[in-house]
This record gives C-alpha cells, sequence and structure tokens, in this order.
C-alpha cells in the first residue's frame, strides 16, 4: 500500500520524468486552451449576435462537435499529420505541437458553443445600446466580449478542463513518449497498467492540485473582472 511519505517522495524528489511530465501537461494545455479561446470567442460572439438563415444547421453542426469522441479528433488529426497524409512533410506527429492541435481541434467547438450561448442572451440588449451610440460592427463585436467577459473567463477555464484531463487524442498523435510527449493524464493509465500505483497516484494528485490552482486564480480573475 502507498504511503503518504512515498507519494510526497515522488511529488517532490528528485525525479527528473514526473518534472517533464507535469510541464509537458502544463506547455500543452496553456497552449491548446489559448489557441481554442482566441478562435472560439470571436466565432461565439459572431454566431450568438447575429441571425441568418443557415443559424440552426450551424448550431446543429456545432452541438454535433462539441461531443465530438476524442478518439475521432485524434484520428483526423493523425492521419493529416502521418507521414503518409497531406501534411505529413512537416513532420508535426508524435511531437507537443500534434498534441495541441488535437486538443484545438477539441475545444474550439466547446468554447464556441459556450460563447454563442452566453451572446445569445444578450445580443439584443447589446445590438440596441450598440446602435444607440453609434458604434460600428467591428466596435459592437468588442463591445460585446467587454459585455460578456466575466462570463468568458469561466467559459475559457472549461476549455482548459478539458485540456488537461485529455488522455485519447494525446495519446493517439503524441505516442506518450518518455520525456517528450508524456503527460499526466496518458503517464497515470500507462502506470495504472503496469501496477505502479504510487506513480499513478502521486500525478493524480499533482492533476488535482493544479486544477485546484487554476480555479481559485480564475474565480478571483472573474471576482476582479465583475467589480470592473
Amino acid at each position: 500500500m502507498t504511503t503518504l511519505s512515498e507519494i510526497l517522495n515522488l511529488l517532490f524528489g528528485p525525479d527528473p520524468e514526473l518534472r517533464q511530465i507535469i510541464l509537458t501537461t502544463l506547455r500543452m494545455s496553456f497552449a491548446s486552451t489559448a489557441i481554442s479561446a482566441l478562435l472560439g470567442i470571436p466565432l461565439g460572439v459572431l454566431l450568438g449576435g447575429n441571425n441568418f438563415r443557415a443559424k440552426p444547421f450551424v448550431y446543429r453542426v456545432l452541438h454535433t462537435l462539441m461531443g465530438l469522441p476524442p478518439v475521432v479528433a485524434g484520428l483526423v488529426v493523425f492521419l493529416l499529420l502521418s507521414h503518409s497524409g497531406p501534411l505529413g512533410t512537416l513532420k508535426l506527429v508524435y511531437t507537443v505541437t500534434a498534441m495541441v492541435i488535437a486538443q484545438v481541434v477539441l475545444i474550439t467547438p466547446i468554447i464556441t458553443g459556450l460563447a454563442a450561448n452566453i451572446v445569445s442572451v444578450k445580443a439584443p440588449l447589446i445590438r440596441e445600446t450598440a446602435a444607440g451610440i453609434g458604434l460600428t460592427p467591428w466596435r459592437a463585436v468588442l463591445y460585446t466580449v467587454y459585455e460578456c467577459r466575466t462570463q468568458f473567463v469561466s467559459t475559457v477555464l472549461t476549455g482548459f478542463g478539458r485540456a488537461i484531463a485529455e488522455v485519447g487524442a494525446v495519446q493517439m498523435v503524441g505516442g506518450n513518449i518518455q520525456f517528450k510527449t508524456r503527460v499526466m493524464t496518458t503517464a497515470i493509465m500507462m502506470q495504472t497498467n503496469m501496477g505502479h500505483f504510487d506513480i499513478a497516484i502521486a500525478l493524480g494528485i499533482v492533476l488535482l492540485l493544479i486544477s485546484f490552482v487554476i480555479n481559485s486564480l480564475v474565480s478571483r480573475i472573474e471576482e476582479t473582472v465583475g467589480m470592473a
């Protein structure tokens, strides 16, 4: 049975692999969340703040992509980046970049859908205000982002939670390579299958601690933004 001292030794000991796994996980999760937010929030604002004939169909497609199985996203990205794929010359398969791309495919529809739902509730009032003060379409988009800023913080946090907890897609395109593409979730799965429960528990604790710290920081940001 794993003792508390053994878990603490794994967490704070001199193990270079554990530090590499944690750093790779954070690098992948932050990068994919940032890219997805930069893509998803403007798309969500445009979708939720405008009415057009194909909007119900776009929503159906978007909701389908929000529930996209990770292994399907991983398969698509792998086929694109593999040596025989159209982007094979880039040699990105089994790299952190490939893992980020797979994460972006998964997270962007989620952030877009949540942002669109948030904006659609406030859209009538925002359009009326924007028209009243004579804002250009571009300034109206910026005004919409400003008005929904608190909710968008929670939306980005949801995307980060999906990124840091992902297994299937990153395993497929990253290969779980030691000291290169191994992240906490794939390492937990591998160590559990090997019967190394002490390492799996240590990584699980780190994952929970990171999630707690990020949630605490985001809660503080929400309070600050909400008071602004």
